[in-house]
């Protein structure tokens, strides 16, 4: 198999002169990237930097971004990208943990990059368009690709840490080419005429392997946005012709209610790809019938390249569905003893094939534990219909136990976002003396739209089951959310005010 500096050469040898990455106005044609990318495996050979070697990336999504990387991946190196809006201690745990040799930082990030990568005692590159132009000019283009083997580590990916320290995981060059390959080829179903939005971070594995390594393996176009608003996308959108979105539900939602976004044109949209959370379906269709786009769900995990099902184009789609293993990839529902459910009902997902990481970097343990017999525990807990389609119930961490009853988060959130008012929410376990945990739900409104959290509390009882309504409400002007824009719940508090409403027996 290729390796992914390899796909780079094949698609610049056949679409050298079609536009491969665009950011505004700045545009690389897939000759001009290759170039300025074997500038870069230049460059890190004469720091000595090769085969094995990690290189830390510390960028937003910028031209810089794929340049720096695909020349990393020819000399042989294992990039190791980060979050730019990382402290310096966090950086310094990453350089420290993955062993790096050299770090890139963008120029108007860069302060905290350098104070980590001093106490790492390693260099710290900073990346700023003008003088980065000019420091690759000193180097002659490195025309040849270090040979890497199919198992070899390419990407140290790390979690995002819920419990302890992130860990790395090892995606390997068989991982991500197979992975970009089928996004490409089965799923979205790339040509070099498509324009790709290139809104999801490309240190994060959805926007790294579905955008930046999906269109280069089919010589398409991936338009950039540093940092995602609403509007924005829309504008670039209309200008660039986009046909394909990829972004993750909250920024749907956003772009929704932006105040005149029928004003946009949107109408060379074809595909709109959706993962990195459960899209409630009330999103998904209030945003096809607005923008007359299908939205085609899928799932994956930093651990799995990252997809390991979706909603296929060519078959039935379901609302609320992750869809079906893709090709090259198992997937199993089980119980806590490691043994398969029956059809519907609800165990923790398990995954085996081509996608899955080598493991997490310099931990066996944590390997063993994620990997116990060859399939991936995930740690979300699904169920799977007849048909074999998967519905993610919610993450096993996330349960709430009201009094003895499983309470999944995302079954309330689905009932809320179906009221009007709702923008996002975020559904909790809020400590209760009586009951070990009663539900919460934080709740952000849309612009100009009111909602008192009575009529929240009371609209949700409506739809629920007595025990699985928040009798916690509060509303909020926004919810955290991790660097894609996934809500994260972990970071949801609920407010000391907060008092239980009109608390039904647990049987009710």
């Amino acid at each position: 198999m290729a390796t992914l500096a390899h796909i780079l050469t094949k698609t610049a040898d056949e679409h050298g002169e079609r536009p491969a990455v665009r950011l505004d106005d700045s545009v690389l044609s897939y000759t001009e990237l290759r170039v300025a990318a074997q500038r870069v495996t230049a460059l890190l050979r004469a720091r000595g930097i090769g085969p094995g070697d990690r290189v830390g990336l510390v960028l937003p999504n910028v031209p810089a971004f794929p340049v720096l990387f695909y020349g990393a991946v020819a000399a042989g190196a294992v990039v190791v990208p980060m979050n730019p809006l990382l402290k310096a201690r966090e950086v310094q745990y990453y350089l420290e943990d993955a062993g790096a040799s050299i770090v890139f930082a963008w120029h108007a990030m860069t302060d905290e990059s350098r104070a980590a990568a001093q106490s790492v005692g390693i260099e710290c590159v900073t990346v700023d368009p003008a003088d980065f132009t000019d420091l690759l000019g000193e180097h002659e283009p490195a025309d040849d690709v270090v040979d890497r083997d199919d198992e070899d580590t390419v990407v140290l990916l790390y979690t995002s840490g819920t419990t302890g320290q992130p860990k790395g995981a090892e995606l390997t060059h068989a991982n991500l080419v197979s992975n970009a390959a089928l996004t490409a080829e089965t799923l979205v179903r790339l040509e070099p005429d498509d324009v790709v939005m290139g809104c999801l971070p490309l240190f994060h594995c959805f926007g790294l392997t579905c955008g930046l390594n999906a269109a280069v393996s089919a010589g398409a176009c991936l338009t950039l946005i540093p940092r995602f608003d609403p509007a924005k996308a829309l504008e670039v959108v209309g200008r660039d012709k986009v046909t394909v979105f990829e972004g993750v539900p909250t920024m749907y939602s956003a772009m929704l209610n932006v105040p005149d976004s029928d004003s946009y044109d949107v109408s060379s949209l074809r595909t709109c790809i959706s993962g990195g959370a459960a899209m409630p379906v009330e999103v998904m269709r209030n945003f096809e019938d607005a923008f007359g786009c299908i939205v085609l769900e899928g799932y994956g995990l930093s651990e799995t390249s990252p997809v390991a099902s979706f909603n296929k184009p060519d078959q039935e789609r379901k609302p609320g569905s992750i869809g079906v293993p893709v090709r090259g990839v198992e997937m199993r529902v089980l119980d806590d003893d490691g043994n398969d459910v029956g059809d519907g009902e609800v165990g923790e997902i398990a995954i085996r094939g081509e996608n899955v990481m080598k493991g997490y970097w310099g931990s066996e343990d944590a390997t063993r534990e994620a990997i116990p017999d060859g399939w991936f525990r995930t740690g979300d807990m699904a169920r799977q219909d007849e048909d074999g389609y998967y519905f993610i119930v919610d993450r096993k961490k996330d349960l709430i136990i009201r009094g003895g009853y499983n309470v999944y988060p995302r079954e309330v959130e689905e009932a809320l976002y179906e009221h009007g008012s709702v923008a996002e929410v975020a559904v909790i376990g809020v400590a209760d003396a009586e009951l070990g945990e009663e539900v919460g739900a934080a709740v952000a409104l849309k612009p100009d739209a009111q909602a008192s959290e009575d009529e929240l509390r009371e609209f949700a009882k409506e739809q629920l089951a007595a025990y699985k309504y928040p009798r916690h409400v509060w509303i909020v002007d926004e919810l955290p959310k991790g660097p894609t824009g996934k809500i994260l719940r972990r970071e949801v508090n609920a407010p000391e005010s907060v008092e239980a409403v009109g608390s039904e027996p647990v049987s009710g």
